[in-house]
């Protein structure tokens, strides 16, 4: 079990830098991308895009106003950019290499929904579980193109 995306595992986090394009517009991490979609205007969109580190992009992004209808697409929203993510050669490598590790997002600051809180072991793990899809999906395509 993988249960923090840190050190090692740094790579899996939506804060490690993975330079992105997603429609036509660059990201300089998942995070960035998450948030800035989460604008219902321009404006706090670019900002979000253009934030200095995944820290400001997130911190922004808590405070936009929101498009409608944003809590029924953001796993999707999340899953795209986790997708596009693992396009890279070596970031899909090194996903594929986590084998059938179960990857747990633990975290301290309270997030139930993407990963899980250690100290009480709830959450429901999304970021996990969109990793894992993702990753059975690339080991799959690999051992159909053997």
């Amino acid at each position: 079990m993988i249960n923090q995306f840190k050190d090692k595992y740094f790579f899996l986090s939506n804060f490690y830098p993975s330079k992105m394009n997603i429609d036509g517009e660059e990201y300089a991490t998942v995070e960035h991308y998450f948030q800035a979609m989460k604008a219902n205007n321009s404006k706090q969109r670019m900002e979000i895009q253009n934030a200095k580190t995944p820290q400001i992009a997130r911190r922004l992004g808590r405070k936009c106003n929101l498009i409608k209808g944003w809590e029924k697409i953001k796993l999707d929203v999340m899953e795209k950019a986790l997708r596009v993510k693992f396009t890279n050669n070596e970031l899909r490598r090194l996903l594929i290499e986590t084998g059938d590790e179960e990857l747990i997002e633990g975290n301290h600051w309270g997030d139930e929904y993407w990963g899980l809180v250690l100290s009480s072991g709830i959450g429901e793990n999304h970021a996990g579980k969109l990793l894992m899809k993702i990753r059975n999906e690339l080991q799959l395509t690999l051992i159909n193109d053997i």
